[in-house]
């Protein structure tokens, strides 16, 4: 049988899940969404490897603030255990990180970064055989 019913977090599942016995020396921050337009703000720890235990901290939206109040519930001695938080450029992410943990060093993921420019540069050489009126009214996504 399940235990949903007594679940300690089920009066804010909707909103924030937290499991401060999920931490780890290195995690993860990103946000994801999970379907139509609800972004989430995910924490994970790296050497959970996408297993049961994995996830540290979930919370509904981006914003700083918020996502700082939720993991600021897990203890700062736990917190303050983190050497390292992979995050990517998002100035939000680098401010939660900096803020929840102090002691991490942070570890900028530009693989998206990458992939953009990777995908310019594609985009720069499939116009080298545009007319220069094409190439004037290219407008950059």
């Amino acid at each position: 049988m399940s235990d949903f019913k007594t679940w300690d977090q089920k009066l804010h599942a909707k909103q924030w899940l937290v499991f401060p016995k999920n931490i780890g020396k290195r995690l993860s921050i990103d946000e994801t969404s999970l379907s139509n337009a609800e972004l989430y703000t995910v924490l994970t720890n790296k050497s959970g490897k996408g297993r049961k235990g994995t996830i540290v901290a979930m919370v509904a939206g981006t914003k700083a603030e918020t996502v700082i109040a939720i993991i600021e519930k897990i203890p700062f001695k736990a917190r303050n255990q983190v050497i390292e938080i992979t995050l990517d450029m998002a100035a939000n992410m680098g401010l939660i990180a900096r803020k929840c943990f102090p002691n991490a060093t942070l570890v900028t993921d530009r693989f998206t970064h990458l992939l953009n420019f990777i995908f310019g540069i594609r985009d720069i050489n499939s116009l080298s055989s545009c007319s220069k009126t094409s190439i004037r009214s290219f407008t950059r996504y």
